[in-house]
């Protein structure tokens, strides 16, 4: 190599910022030491936090937040878990109430076959669901009452769709229709009190259905409540509000008016409200709790991305110190060696825990009622802090081989997956188009997808096959071909391939733990440092060392 002269004057405008600042800085005599020192800060860079304790000093603290904050995250979860079990439970409770109030003869599980067939049972289901709504008051077990504005008190609402015009006559195989629909609305004011022998019927409103022309009939009403049991668990109760439709369906004018209830549920912050007790004082401890696992949250993100920053610098000094004195460039796999995906996992981790937490407190102290954002928000954070330990367990050995394994394997498995999404795709349109008018598991593309999901894993296979209508003995013949080739296929073929790639992928990774690895370019430039970790030259290159780079542990 030419002397510092030399170099200084072929640095070009051309040329990378931290190439040329190695062209300024090197000569003959500083050579051999910059590139001793670049392969002990790259095995520094590399070495578990145990080794790097020994090496320098440095404490583990990512190691550490990373377990305090597992412990932190998961009691966090557990404890918003229970609360929103009773929120769910409320709702469903409240649900399965109002059709056992609403709906007339209604039986738990009757959903699918819950419809009447004739003109008077409709009628006497209409009148009825208007009957208990003016009776609630009086009938209902609940805390349920009628929704307000004002002073007054909302009303139910008894909307008919029809046809605008229409002339029916089947036995004759004519008729003469207008496919506009018109809506036509009757609305009943909650009468307080009822006498005890006064219902509402016919006979007192000006209600008829054209069932020629009938589309649907729907009655909507709103109702609130108060769920008082998340007294009992020290938290401030929620107001809720439903609004409730009975659908009676007449779309397909088949002689069976299928009849549901919707109820869509809304919570709300209570507008006046006292607990006696200590419930304000344990949602303080909470909200401090959760106020913690911010903190502790946004410390392991502060570490985590100072480690990726550093490990981004590290990555541009050795590709061009590789660039200008090996004249060779570094291989995108050994570039990616300095990106640690194991952090960026944390670090999203973090930030969703830090989203979460947030909610979390809002809901506590009554401001946002996002149970559901909340929960999907702590759900997939604690399940990737508790995927973020398996970082530290790689760094032994014997615990190492699934991580060596699924990373080997992925691009294999993803390369199998796509072609063998391409045969299921077909099976599934197949199916549906074919399949759907016969069979209650093919009606939609979804049920489609999920049948043929737990064929593939011998799931229900009897049920599948027994379930077909034999209305059609040509469909019957084909869903038998059908489904034995799916099975056949996918089980005996597509399943087998699937578990061979990664069973040859554990084998390879297996002797590769005996025999050892094939070493990149990367891994051959820092082996020929022989420099332990307990022999006291990591602390001596921290002390000399005139790096710009900070230095993260973990």
């Amino acid at each position: 190599m030419e002397n510092l002269e030399v170099a200084v004057s072929s640095c070009s405008a051309h040329d990378d910022e931290n190439l040329c600042n190695y062209k300024r800085r090197l000569s003959v005599s500083q050579e051999g030491l910059l590139e001793d020192q670049l392969r002990r800060k790259l095995k520094f860079f590399f070495m578990n936090p145990c080794e790097k304790f020994w090496a320098r000093g440095r404490k583990p603290w990512k190691l550490g937040i990373q377990l305090l904050k597992i412990a932190m995250v998961t009691i966090q979860l557990v404890v918003f878990g229970l609360s929103n079990q009773m929120v769910v439970a409320f709702k469903e409770e409240n649900t399965v109430a109002f059709k056992h109030l609403f709906l007339k003869g209604y039986m738990d599980r009757m959903d699918d076959t819950y419809a009447v067939y004739t003109q008077t049972d409709v009628y006497d289901q209409i009148f009825f669901a208007i009957n208990q709504y003016l009776q609630l008051p009086n009938i209902s077990v609940g805390n349920h009452a009628y929704e307000k504005r004002g002073a007054e008190e909302t009303a139910l609402a008894v909307c008919q769709q029809f046809y605008k015009r229409g002339t029916i006559c089947p036995g004759n195989d004519t008729f003469d229709i207008d496919p506009e629909i018109v809506t036509d609305c009757l609305y009943i004011e909650p009468m307080m009190p009822l006498l005890d022998n006064t219902t509402v019927g016919k006979h007192n409103l000006n209600f008829t259905l054209d069932f020629h022309r009938l589309v649907t009939v729907q009655l909507m009403f709103n109702l609130k409540a108060i769920n008082l049991q998340t007294v009992r668990h020290h938290e401030l109760p929620d107001c809720y509000d439903f609004t409730l439709t009975i659908v009676f369906d007449n779309k397909a004018h088949s002689g069976r008016i299928k009849i549901s209830l919707d109820n869509d549920i809304a919570i709300r912050e209570c507008k006046d409200w006292h607990v006696s007790g200590s419930i304000q004082k344990n949602t303080h401890y909470m909200m401090i709790f959760d106020a913690f696992v911010i903190l502790t949250c946004l410390a392991s993100l502060i570490l985590c991305t100072r480690s990726v920053v550093k490990g981004i610098r590290l990555q541009r000094e050795f590709v061009s110190f590789f660039l200008y004195y090996y004249k060779k460039e570094v291989s995108f796999s050994d570039q990616m060696e300095f990106v640690n995906g194991w952090y960026i996992l944390i670090m999203v981790s973090d930030v969703l825990t830090i989203v979460g937490s947030t909610l979390k407190m809002e809901i506590q102290a009554k401001s946002l009622t996002s149970y559901d954002v909340c929960s999907i928000l702590l759900g997939i954070s604690t399940m990737l802090v508790w995927l973020g330990v398996i970082r530290y367990l790689g760094f032994f050995q014997k615990y190492n081989l699934l991580i060596l394994t699924l990373r080997a394997a992925l691009p294999n498995v993803m390369r199998f997956c796509c072609c063998a999404a391409m045969i299921y795709l077909g099976y599934c349109f197949c199916g549906w188009i074919v399949l759907g008018p016969y069979h209650v598991k093919f009606r939609s593309l979804n049920m489609v997808s999920e049948c043929l999901f737990s064929l593939i894993n011998g799931d229900d296979m009897f049920a599948t096959f027994a379930k077909m209508q034999q209305k059609s003995y040509l469909v019957w013949l084909f869903s038998r071909i059908y489904l034995y080739s799916f099975i056949s296929l996918f089980i005996y073929m597509v399943l087998s391939l699937f578990i061979a790639l990664i069973t040859d992928t554990y084998e390879t990774v297996k002797h590769y733990q005996q025999d050892g690895f094939p070493e990149t370019e990367l891994q051959r430039f820092i082996s020929q440092c022989k420099d332990l970790p307990h022999s006291g030259r990591y602390r001596l290159e921290e002390e000399s060392s005139v790096s710009l780079f900070c230095c993260c542990n973990g």
